[in-house]
């Protein structure tokens, strides 16, 4: 027992240590566990032959991994995947299978060998792609996306790769190992619902567990978490979840599929149950702890010994491996359109090999297709290219990534050929919805924004739009500033707003300025530079969110009304005060003086407001709304 404390002791503090000192480097947790991995294995050895052992047991990290990707994908969402799903995905399976055979076969290997290891290197790494795509906010990107349908397929793609790859046997192999294969055939037949069946009978088997896996997610699953739940113990429903998901992993395996497969469908069924968030939180603190501990597996089971008296071999191994892949992985997203640093981003995220890598290398091995002496090669290759991968990310954020911004700033501005009433500068989130007000309502607008990419996007909406910087006097002039009516400001960047405002006011003083804020504070500043009209990009939509918390909670709409309009009016009654204790006070001292004896007076008046009694029914800014008279729209322009 004691041992068992030492080794985890071990494992944790190397955790503890390492990955907390990678992030502040920049260089992310994935690689911090890669280098703890090394550290307490092939250079210190405080970790040895129990490292596989253990590997095989954190590889049940990426099964929860995959079952959490499951919860947060719908049907319908996998039905929209399906031309990424099997085209991208499919291709470049296929295609990297082929290329890396092409290249055993001119190696001397025979095709049988050859094709396995072609299939064995068209697999990435689920864990450490996904992974680094949470961390660094990737996940959304058209890039990430595209990447994470291709993981998709390949893990899918597993299933029909451990049916295939026991037809490749080699005689020789076989003849050799003939009584290993016995005493492991009588062992798998102890843990196989399977062994021995006919084809057919094995198919069956296969659908019938898959069908019952879809069925009894979807009936079984919620009276099982609702009883569950009833019993108020969070313990117990973390146990629920852990046992849902173990148990779907050791049916997989009784029936000889993938468990990460198996577990993925399961949470698909799952992603519309109400009890998903709560599975969500109990499986996500173990998912990472068992990742973590598969990283540092990885790392310590690099065979230094085997590595360095093959060194030239297995690196120009590993390099080539990883060059085929991003050569294929390049391709389609040309083919399939994917644009810009999105290009880069999936054929650099996608091209080292996969931890299912190891699960196939062992396959082949026990099922005599792979001689063991090219397995630990291959291990080893498949090992350098995962630890290789994070400093790909590393390459892509600091020289692929500031070329494209670079390129975009640096690009040429739109010749702008017509002029308009409001210029609206940014077309973001924010300006979008004031431009799509205005258009509608027949108002002729002239949009810049400095973004080559969100130009593009829109566009491709139908919303006119140009790119160039709105703080150029020159392209303000090309667009019309003198004759317009109105500026908005809707650049999501702080300085650069303030700038622009600075600028208008001084040299149109004539044209009104209407700006978007950030915050309080950032509002202020742009009232001290000239904005006419300040709008905090939040007050709105919070104020809202507030009064739909008060109508769930049970109180009157009308009642509703009446308190935001009070809020409004108190805070617009000192807005002037405070904003006059901001000027007057120093940054360094404006929570300590003036400002913050207003603000704190300003939250007792509004606590007092709100608890006032209303003795009439409504005020006339309550009583309904009356109608334009006929002909208002005509005198608009």
């Amino acid at each position: 027992m004691t041992s068992y404390f030492l080794q985890a002791f071990i494992y944790l503090a190397a955790a503890v240590i390492a990955v907390p000192i990678a992030k502040r480097l920049g260089l992310g947790s994935v690689l911090g566990y890669l280098i703890a991995g090394v550290v307490i294995g092939p250079i210190i050895g405080l970790v040895g032959e129990e490292t596989t052992t253990i590997q095989h047991f954190a590889e049940f990290g990426v099964v929860m991994m995959l079952f959490l990707v499951g919860l947060e994908l719908e049907p319908k969402m996998l039905w929209n995947m399906r031309n990424r799903l099997l085209g991208l995905g499919g291709l470049q399976v296929a295609g990297t299978c082929a290329l890396v055979m092409g290249i055993a076969l001119w190696l001397g290997q025979p095709w049988s060998v050859a094709l396995a290891i072609g299939l064995i290197f068209s697999l990435s790494s689920t864990a450490i792609v996904l992974q680094t795509f949470n961390e660094k906010g990737l996940t959304r990107t058209d890039g990430g996306q595209n990447a994470f349908s291709v993981l998709l397929f390949q893990d899918i793609a597993v299933i029909p790769m451990l049916a295939f790859i026991p037809l490749l046997a080699l005689p020789d192999l076989i003849e050799k190992a003939q009584g290993a294969a016995t005493a492991a055939a009588e062992h798998h037949e102890e843990l196989s619902l399977v062994a021995g069946l006919p084809g057919w009978a094995y198919a069956i088997v296969i659908v019938t567990s898959i069908a019952g896996l879809v069925v009894g997610g979807h009936y079984l699953s919620r009276p099982l978490f609702r009883f569950v739940a009833s019993s108020g113990l969070r313990e117990i429903f973390t146990a629920t979840a852990l046992m849902l998901v173990v148990g779907i992993a050791a049916i997989m395996s009784l029936v000889g599929l993938s468990p990460a497969l198996g577990t993925f469908l399961a949470g698909v069924v799952l992603a519309n149950s109400e009890f998903r968030h709560e599975l969500e939180s109990n499986i996500d603190p173990f998912k990472g702890l068992l990742l973590g501990l598969f990283f540092i597996t990885v790392g310590a089971g690099i065979n230094f010994g085997i590595l360095f008296d093959d060194f030239g071999m297995i690196v120009g191994l590993t390099l080539a491996i990883m060059a085929i892949k991003a050569l294929i992985l390049y391709v389609l997203a040309l083919c399939f359109k994917i644009r810009g640093s999105n290009r880069w981003l999936f054929t650099l995220s996608l091209a080292q090999a996969g931890e299912f890598g190891f699960v196939l290398l062992s396959f082949t091995m026990q099922n005599h297709v792979i001689p063991p002496a090219i397995v630990q090669t291959l291990s080893l290759v498949v090992a350098l290219s995962m630890f290789l991968t994070p400093g790909l990310f590393i390459f892509f954020d600091k020289v692929i990534l500031p070329k494209f911004q670079d390129a975009s700033n640096e690009k040429e501005a739109d010749d702008i050929n017509e002029t308009g009433t409001v210029i609206i500068a940014g077309i973001g989130r924010f300006g979008q919805i004031v431009n799509r007000l205005l258009v509608a309502n027949g108002v002729h607008t002239v949009v810049l924004d400095h973004q080559a990419d969100q130009v593009d996007m829109v566009r491709r909406i139908n919303t006119k739009a140009y790119f160039g910087d709105a703080t150029r006097p020159d392209l303000l002039h090309t667009a019309g500033i003198e004759q317009a009516k109105m500026i908005i400001v809707a650049i999501d960047n702080r300085d650069t707003s303030l700038e622009l405002v600075k600028y208008v006011k001084q040299t149109y003083p004539n044209v009104t300025i209407l700006a978007r804020s950030f915050d309080r504070g950032h509002g202020y500043q742009l009232r001290q530079a000239g904005a006419d009209i300040i709008e905090s990009e939040t007050y709105h939509s919070a104020l809202e969110l507030g009064s739909h918390a008060l109508s769930h909670l049970g109180h009157h709409p009308f009642w509703i009304e009446q308190k935001k309009a009070v809020y409004k009016k108190v805070e617009n009654k000192k807005s002037d005060l405070l904003y006059q204790a901001w000027l007057d006070d120093s940054e360094s001292e404006r929570f300590d003086n003036n400002y913050r004896k207003l603000f704190i007076h300003l939250e007792a008046q509004l606590k007092l407001a709100m608890k006032a009694d209303r003795y009439d029914n409504q005020a006339e800014s309550e009583r309904g709304w009356t109608p334009p008279p006929k002909g208002y729209t005509d005198n608009l322009d």
